[in-house]
């Protein structure tokens, strides 16, 4: 089976540029000669309701698949400029894959300019990124609570998720694909003493859902080999029988999608993001302003552009793949992701199960206020907790 084409090669590395480099963040001390002091206490700050934003919040505990994420009116929550222009350093590991959309689309319509904030983004390798975002080199990396993060806050990094940022569409079949056994169905699989291809680490947020795949077909992170393979490998590995099952994400999981011989058996949970924006001490703490204009803009943007099936608009497709500087018909392949900057209730504690199964970190869990800041969007749409 020949590789991935160029196109779809190129989207699949830079989709998963963030989950390859979180690998490396295990379970060892992350701790520096400049790692900081846990930062200041973050007092309540005043709340007042948001026009247009009456619907920008759900309840944090409702997990269902059927979950609609909180959405304002198109343009709101409106711009309330600061007083003075404020720069905004953000961190990505990749900055075409869709996730990101938000971000991108946010800096082209200027929507940041609009809270007179200068962002600019870099390109960094998480792993790079996490001691810059602790000791302020840099405001808001956009990652995920990986093993490598909850280990930085253990040891004192004043870092916390403030925001979310997408979950499945119904139809995604992104996630966890199996090739059949003759004879088998996708019920009767079981993936004992089978070898899973993959491009991430047991330090990565996918090993939430991951296990929750393997206790489903009769195995677990130890009864199974994982083998870690470039990104152009893994389809054709799974293919050509080198794997068993492989983690497939957007478009390439389509290259399998109805061919006899292969099932999907679950991917990320749907209505519950896993990863999105971390703020370090310069916002939590030294100008919370800033990290609420920031969270206004991206929110605003996700509200007026990504509101829902955002695909459905191909002029949009194609700005969205300038933006992204992705093939528009590489985009339009897959459904839209679901936009949500909310935090569910209880994600820290199950990803920190997870990592625990997995021997990813040591100690006892974090409590989640160690590591969610629900109030920064919450003070964006008008909402008190």
């Amino acid at each position: 089976m020949a590789a991935p084409g160029p196109f779809l090669a190129r989207t699949l590395a830079t989709a998963v540029t963030l989950l390859g480099v979180l690998a490396s963040l295990t379970a060892c001390d992350v701790q520096t000669s400049d790692s900081p002091r846990p930062g200041a206490e973050r007092k309540p700050r005043p709340v007042t309701p948001v026009a247009g934003c009456a619907k920008g919040w759900t309840d944090p505990s409702e997990r269902s698949e059927a979950r609609a994420p909180a959405r304002c009116e198109p343009g709101a929550p409106a711009p309330r400029p600061l007083k003075k222009k404020t720069k905004v350093v953000v961190s990505a590991s990749t900055l075409n894959a869709e996730y990101l959309a938000p971000l991108q689309i946010a800096l082209a319509k200027g929507e940041f300019t609009k809270e007179n904030l200068d962002v600019e983004v870099k390109l960094l390798p998480t792993p790079d990124a996490l001691p810059l975002l602790a000791k302020g080199d840099i405001d808001v990396q956009y990652a995920a609570p990986e093993a490598g993060v909850l280990n930085g806050i253990r040891q004192g990094f004043d870092i916390r998720w403030v925001a979310g940022n997408f979950s499945p569409a119904p139809g995604s079949k992104s996630g966890f694909w199996v090739r059949l056994r003759q004879g088998r169905s996708a019920d009767e699989v079981s993936l004992k003493d089978r070898t899973v291809g993959t491009l991430i680490g047991k330090g990565s947020v996918i090993m939430y859902p991951m296990e929750k795949v393997l206790a489903r077909h009769q195995a677990d992170v130890d009864s199974v080999r994982f083998q870690q393979l470039g990104p152009a490998e893994v389809l054709t590995s799974l293919k050509n029988g080198g794997v068993d099952a492989a983690w497939l994400l957007d478009p390439v999981w389509r290259e399998v999608d109805g061919e006899a011989g292969y099932a999907f058996l679950g991917g990320q949970p749907r209505g519950e993001p896993l990863g999105g924006l971390l703020f370090g001490p310069d916002l939590l703490t030294g100008d919370p302003d800033a990290g609420v204009a920031f969270l206004r803009a991206y929110i605003r943007t996700v509200n007026t552009y990504f509101a829902g099936d955002y695909k459905k608009d191909k002029a949009f497709v194609n700005e969205l793949g300038e933006a992204l500087k992705t093939e528009p018909d590489t985009l339009a392949a897959v459904p839209s992701l679901r936009m949500d900057w909310e935090i569910r209730d209880g994600t820290v504690d199950r990803l920190q199960k997870a990592y625990a199964a997995a021997g990813v970190t040591e100690g006892d869990p974090l409590p989640e206020d160690r590591v969610v800041d629900r109030s920064f969007y919450a003070e964006a749409v008008g909402h008190k907790p």
